[in-house]
């Protein structure tokens, strides 16, 4: 996104300003003597915003028209409240920033600089708020995100990390404006997934799935074994004590079995 040559940039005109104000005429001595604290871009940019949407009649929400109606009502509820309580904004778009930073990390983008200015873009109205909205109007559900981003794709880490390089390769070489926006439509997707666990089987549905799966990495479990434990857990809890204990039962039937 240029930092390092708008910072030179910056530098150079600050030069040129202490230069200039000494030549100036309309400043008295004293006026002429200015110090230059330092000279450095800023990283939040509230004019540079990115936009993405969707937007759907509601019944294609779900397949029975009342429960796409009552769903669509309980996402709005979520991203209103949201909007209202910050304590519940805060983990609303960290989830969101989950999508966005894994995208602007693996494209050798300042992931911390584009964190830094979307919060401070949440809070722009006084309030920490949602970076989501979603309306309901005539029968359509319309679901969006704004966010101020600023990226680059050449220059660099872009083109010098293998991986960087490799990820940019694999969204088709895009330009910084096309990254931008694969960036917020991947926050807009996030968001929609974690707020439909959220207020339909919970988020911790998919979490304690996750948490099965790593605790069976760690553990060394075949395809087969993970399928069966992963049945087992659908009706117990996943804690690892339980999870190791389970997967040690299933070892030793197998092993009588031989």
């Amino acid at each position: 996104m240029g930092a390092n040559f708008i910072n030179s940039c910056l530098e150079q005109l600050a030069k040129i300003l202490k230069n200039e104000a000494k030549l100036f005429s309309g400043f008295s001595s004293n006026e002429k003597n200015i110090e230059i604290v330092m000279s450095i871009l800023s990283n939040y940019v509230p004019n540079c915003l990115v936009r993405a949407e969707v937007s759907c009649p509601i019944e294609e929400l779900m397949s029975d028209k009342n429960d796409a109606k009552m769903f669509a009502e309980k996402m709005a509820q979520a991203v209103n409240i949201a909007n209202i309580e910050p304590h519940r904004a805060v983990t609303h778009n960290k989830g969101i920033m989950n999508g966005v930073d894994a995208v602007v990390l693996a494209t050798g983008n300042d992931f911390r600089a584009v964190e830094a200015g979307v919060h401070a873009y949440a809070a722009k109205d006084g309030s920490y708020t949602s970076l989501t909205n979603i309306s309901i109007d005539k029968g359509i559900f319309r679901f969006w995100i704004e966010l101020p981003l600023a990226l680059g794709t050449v220059g660099g880490l872009t083109n010098l990390h293998p991986l960087a390089k490799l990820a940019l390769e694999i969204l088709y070489k895009p330009s910084a404006r096309e990254l931008m926006q694969i960036v917020a439509v991947a926050g807009l997707a996030q968001n929609f997934a974690a707020l439909q666990s959220l207020v339909t089987t919970g988020i911790q549905e998919g979490h304690m799935k996750m948490h099965l799966l790593n605790i069976l990495n760690q553990l060394g479990a075949t395809e087969q074994e993970k399928v069966s434990l992963i049945e087992h857990f659908k009706k117990n809890a996943a804690t690892h004590s339980a999870v190791t204990a389970a997967f040690d039962e299933l070892r030793k039937a197998k092993r009588k079995i031989r």
